[in-house]
């Protein structure tokens, strides 16, 4: 695997089962992946040696192993608000337990890295949430740390100042990274992607290659498109990362869509047209 290679969200591909949906980006030309949330009860050392194999033969390096909780939804901001990541008190300690078991998953895996959506971050770093959330996720990610890997925050729900400062209030360098995702700062309506890069590219090392158009509305989220039909200007994205001297792969993710491995086929062509060029 070389640098700025093409590769996918196991999940994009609509296959909810890793193992299929692996065998598909194999056959889609792609020679790594990230893994998509799984249920607690598939996070078991027996199916990471499995899952391993498999990709090995496949060809496919895992890049990431993302975290997903019960009860989350995307299906609007105020679900988001309510229900995604670590910031909901009652769910926090169920949640970390799932992280740690995200994490040994990972390690069995071979991937050198975990990463979630940690939930929205208070703006204000003198909000008693925002010290409960630092607490969390240090507990969190001395946990992967402990185990050889980094965690990295994925983008979107915060502004890219907000997310530095939150790295900066963790305290836990060389431990946290980013997962770029341009998409998601334009669906919450929080920042431009291009300028974000600037802020946050001591710390990025992941990236989802995803589109998107800006919320019509306050309140609103905005509305994923395929690459290269949105906002976000992909082969300038690729071009940016390109000029802080990005090392890692071009993950596409596809959340929606009627035809998600024709526009997994389409966004791989832009973004190696793009990177190559």
């Amino acid at each position: 695997m070389r640098p700025m290679d093409v590769g996918v969200f196991l999940c994009s591909t609509g296959i909810d089962d890793p193992f299929e949906a692996a065998t598909k980006a194999a056959e889609l030309g792609l020679n790594n992946c990230q893994v998509g949330p799984q249920p607690p009860e598939f996070l078991t050392a027996e199916n990471a040696a499995k899952l391993r194999q498999h990709l090995a033969k496949l060809g496919i390096t895992p890049t990431v192993v993302f975290m997903g909780f019960p009860g989350e939804s995307y299906a609007s901001l105020k679900a988001v608000q309510e229900t995604v990541g670590f910031v909901i008190e009652d769910k926090v300690q169920e949640r970390q337990a799932i992280a740690k078991q995200v994490a040994s998953f990972a390690q069995a895996l071979g991937a050198p890295a975990v990463a979630a959506h940690i939930g929205f971050v208070p703006e204000d770093s003198s909000d008693p949430a925002h010290g409960r959330l630092v607490e969390t996720m240090r507990e969190v990610v001395d946990d992967a740390k402990a185990k050889g890997l980094r965690f990295h925050l994925e983008t979107g729900q915060e502004t890219a100042e907000g997310l530095l400062q939150f790295i900066k209030d963790l305290d836990r360098e060389g431990s946290v990274a980013i997962n770029f995702d341009p998409a998601n700062l334009i669906l919450y309506g929080k920042d431009r992607p291009l300028d974000a890069i600037d802020v946050l590219k001591d710390y990025i090392l992941s990236c989802h290659c995803k589109d998107a158009v800006w919320p019509t509305e306050e309140g609103q989220l905005g509305s994923e498109m395929p690459l290269g039909e949105g906002q976000v200007d992909i082969p300038a994205f690729v071009r940016k990362l390109k000029a802080i001297g990005y090392q890692g792969p071009l993950t596409i993710e596809r959340e929606a869509g009627d035809d998600r491995i024709g526009d997994i086929l389409r966004g791989k062509a832009l973004l190696e047209q793009a990177r190559d060029s």
